[in-house]
């Protein structure tokens, strides 16, 4: 290790070198080794670690990472909040700057990780929620009342793929 290291001009930090091992078989995982010793290195194992902006973990599962971009994606929305509650700035310009900020925050990297129908939800109702802000209330001339928009309504008035349908797409 150290040799090859060498040939590229690198250096072995084992401070910041961490390993973890990516299993479906229990035994390994029951197995928790805090180090791994190689020569006069030690290395810490990890359960789960960021890379690239995306969180691995040891079961391959992501919902960590989703729930991750969710949080983003709601801070995201709320630095834009200002304009979203602004009446001098458009619905068309308020759609833009979901669909152009929010959603690349939201799907960054989506195209390599498996949706469970929970993943599918969550980011549904994240979705409904900052679309159902933007596009607020209508009057409801029937009864005389103002009415939040129904989830069909919603997507009928944006007429844009959903944030699943532009994941699956981007596969």
């Amino acid at each position: 290790m150290e040799n090859i290291a060498r040939q590229f001009r690198l250096q072995i930090n084992q401070e910041k070198t961490k390993y973890m091992i990516v299993e479906r078989k229990i035994s390994l995982k029951k197995n928790k080794i805090g180090q791994l010793m190689i020569k006069n290195y030690k290395f810490e194992r990890v359960e789960n670690f960021k890379y690239l902006g995306v969180i691995l973990n040891e079961d391959n599962n992501n919902q960590i990472d989703l729930q991750e971009r969710i949080k983003n994606a709601n801070k995201t929305y709320f630095m834009l909040h200002k304009f979203s509650k602004n009446k001098n700035i458009s619905k068309k310009l308020k759609l833009r700057l979901k669909n152009t900020i929010i959603d690349k925050t939201l799907t960054y990297a989506s195209e390599t990780c498996t949706l469970t129908d929970i993943d599918r939800k969550q980011l549904d109702i994240f979705e409904r929620k900052v679309y159902s802000r933007i596009l607020g209330p209508v009057y409801d001339n029937e009864k005389g009342n103002w009415r939040i928009l129904s989830n069909k309504e919603i997507y009928a008035s944006v007429k844009k793929p959903t944030i699943i349908e532009s994941i699956k797409l981007n596969r």
